[in-house]
C-alpha cells in the first residue's frame, strides 16, 4: 500500500472517530426508515413518485423564469425547452403514477448500482478497521438486489420503487452502525491506552 493510500486511510478513520455520535443516529433514523418502506413499498414508491413529481414541476417554473429573464433569443429556447420538458415530467408523474414508478424503478437502479459500488470501494479502503466488512456487504446487497429488480421489470415497478428505497436505506443505516460501532470501539480503545500510559 502506498503512503498516500495509507495517509487517506488515517484521515477517513479519524473522523469517523470524531463523529461516531452522528454516524450512529443517521444510520439508526435510516435503518428505521427503510423498515418502513420495506413494509409498505406501494405507498413509499406513490409517495416518491409525487414528490419526484413536483420536483420537477418546480424545475419546470425555474426554467420558465430564467428564460424570461434571460437575454438573447438561444438562451430564451434552451430554457423554454426545458421547462416544458420538466413539466410534462412533473405532470405525467403526477397524474399517472405508475409511468411514475416505472421511471423511478430505473432510476433507483442506476442509483442502487452506483451506491454499491462506492460502498464496496469504501469497505476495501477502510480494511482491516472495524466495520469495513459490512460496508462492503452493503454495496454487495445494493448491487444484488438492483440486479434482481432489473431482471423482473417491467412487472417489478409496482413495488420495486418502494421495496429498492427501503432495502437501500437500511443496508445503508446497518452500514453507518457498524461504522460508528468500530469508531467508538477506536476511541474507548484509545482512551483506555492513553490512561494505562499515564497511569504507569
Amino acid at each position: 500500500m502506498s503512503t498516500v493510500d495509507a495517509t487517506e486511510r488515517e484521515q477517513l478513520t479519524n473522523t469517523i472517530q470524531d463523529t461516531w455520535r452522528l454516524l450512529m443516529g443517521v444510520g439508526v433514523v435510516l435503518t428505521l426508515v427503510g423498515l418502513l418502506a420495506i413494509v409498505t413499498p406501494f405507498f413509499t414508491g406513490i409517495t416518491l413518485s409525487f414528490l419526484f413529481g413536483v420536483y420537477l414541476i418546480v424545475g419546470a417554473v425555474a426554467h420558465l423564469v430564467h428564460a424570461f429573464s434571460g437575454r438573447g433569443w438561444t438562451g430564451f429556447v434552451f430554457q423554454l425547452i426545458l421547462a416544458i420538458i420538466f413539466a410534462a415530467g412533473g405532470l405525467a408523474f403526477l397524474f399517472n403514477p405508475l409511468v411514475g414508478l416505472t421511471a423511478l424503478t430505473i432510476l433507483l437502479i442506476a442509483f442502487f448500482l452506483v451506491e454499491g459500488f462506492i460502498e464496496l470501494a469504501m469497505g476495501f479502503r477502510l480494511r482491516p478497521e472495524r466495520g469495513w466488512l459490512w460496508v462492503a456487504v452493503s454495496g454487495v446487497a445494493s448491487v444484488l438486489v438492483a440486479v434482481l429488480v432489473w431482471l423482473s421489470f417491467p412487472s417489478s415497478a409496482a413495488w420495486a420503487v418502494g421495496l429498492l428505497f427501503g432495502i437501500g436505506l437500511f443496508t445503508s443505516g446497518l452500514s453507518m452502525i457498524a461504522t460508528a460501532m468500530g469508531g467508538r470501539a477506536a476511541v474507548k480503545e484509545a482512551t483506555t491506552t492513553s490512561g494505562t500510559e499515564t497511569g504507569g
